[in-house]
């Protein structure tokens, strides 16, 4: 049997002591060694007001990074459409398959968006889906912590002020499952207005992209990516609580489509690989203030040393807020997270998986990535 290709999910991440201008030359040369490690894809994820994250327009960096690689599929992971529009989604990785064709993934997620009002899973999905878990865990083995509430970050002074300035003044998101239809339809070049005016995007028309729908759960963005025959993909290091019942509900929903037979989904996780688990564990020390920074509202930090980990006196709230994602990051020898992954994948059926792997040294970033894709290899 073939092995599940693995893919990269990057943030582009500061470490503490360093800058953008590094973080960035970091993420192109970290991509290079993932083709030659042979990685499938290499995605950069969109994010806004961090100080310890550079990724902020997934399509510039993914020219940087295009004209840095030769052959391995890049892509976002994701557009973030609740701030754009279809046309200029459609305009700027149209630019980027006409110097690149056909090594692009257009990821897309529903980040500060809209459905419609009313709008609920159209497939019934059980939470944590059909898949029993006692005590926290599959029946493989695969833990599935209590689900955090992001009702405090949504609230937080930094979110509000996060949304004011990605949108401009009175405009309000177009509901997104729209949004996907006139995406589909601009990039097949069908696109016509209500009033029978036609749209064509050069270029972007007729672009050779594949396009993905990121969820972390059964609702809206499940239920898009199934409807019109999409790729799918979860988010388990961000939502591990959800997972399961994102797959099942993507999964349900399902219809068929030119692009896809049958669904496909990839799933992420967070992973830090080192020689033994003892070096693994320092390594990732920092990785719950730095989801801390984020859960708290702060923004993400730079990623800190192992030392500054070590000197964080923790309260029992501040490991309360990190424990689902702390708990739920793959940490160890290349066999002890290659079998994690595999349980992972044998939980939610994973056609592919996503590794996301942050250190603060920029070798141990990747040789991490090399240790696992040389273990997974020999599966």
């Amino acid at each position: 049997m073939a092995p599940t290709p693995l893919a990269v999910l990057d943030l582009v991440p500061i470490p503490s002591g360093s800058g953008a201008p590094q973080a960035l030359r970091n993420s192109i040369e970290l991509a290079r060694r993932a083709e030659e490690f042979g990685y499938a894809r290499y995605w950069f994820a969109e994010h806004h007001l961090n100080p310890g994250v550079a990724g902020t327009s997934p399509a510039v960096v993914l020219a940087l990074t295009a004209a840095a690689t030769r052959t391995i599929r890049l892509g976002s992971g994701a557009v973030q459409l609740g701030h754009r529009t279809a046309l200029a989604t459609v305009e700027e990785f149209g630019l980027l398959d006409a110097l690149h064709p056909g090594r692009f993934d257009l990821g897309l997620g529903r980040s500060g968006g809209r459905g419609k009002p009313g709008d609920a899973p159209k497939v019934p999905v059980a939470a944590g889906g059909s898949t029993p878990v006692v005590d926290g865990r599959t029946p493989n083995g695969l833990r599935i912590p209590a689900r955090f509430s992001p009702a405090g970050l949504l609230a937080s002074p930094r979110f509000v002020l996060h949304q004011k300035l990605l949108t401009l003044p009175g405009a309000e998101p177009q509901p997104y499952d729209e949004q996907i239809a006139d995406i589909l339809a601009l990039l097949a070049g069908s696109y016509v207005s209500a009033d029978g005016v036609a749209a064509h995007v050069v270029p972007g028309e007729g672009a050779d992209l594949q396009l993905w729908i990121l969820g972390s759960s059964a609702g809206l963005s499940a239920q898009t990516a199934g409807a019109n025959g999409l790729r799918f993909a979860a988010s388990y290091h961000v939502s591990p609580a959800s997972v399961l019942e994102a797959v099942e509900g993507y999964r349900a929903a399902f219809v068929p489509s030119a692009e896809l037979e049958r669904p496909y989904v990839s799933v992420s996780a967070d992973v830090v690989v080192a020689e033994d688990a003892a070096k693994a564990r320092e390594l990732a020390a920092g990785y719950g203030l730095w989801v801390h920074s984020i859960r708290s509202g702060a923004g993400a930090i730079p990623f800190p040393t192992p030392a500054e980990a070590a000197a964080h006196v923790w309260r029992p709230e501040e490991r309360e807020l990190v424990a689902d994602r702390v708990d739920t990051q793959f940490t160890g020898s290349p066999s002890q997270v290659a079998d994690q992954l595999e349980t992972l994948r044998d939980a939610t059926g994973a056609d592919e998986l996503i590794i996301t792997t942050i250190t603060h040294d920029h070798a141990d970033r990747v040789r991490s990535y090399q240790l696992l894709a040389e273990e997974w290899q020999r599966r």
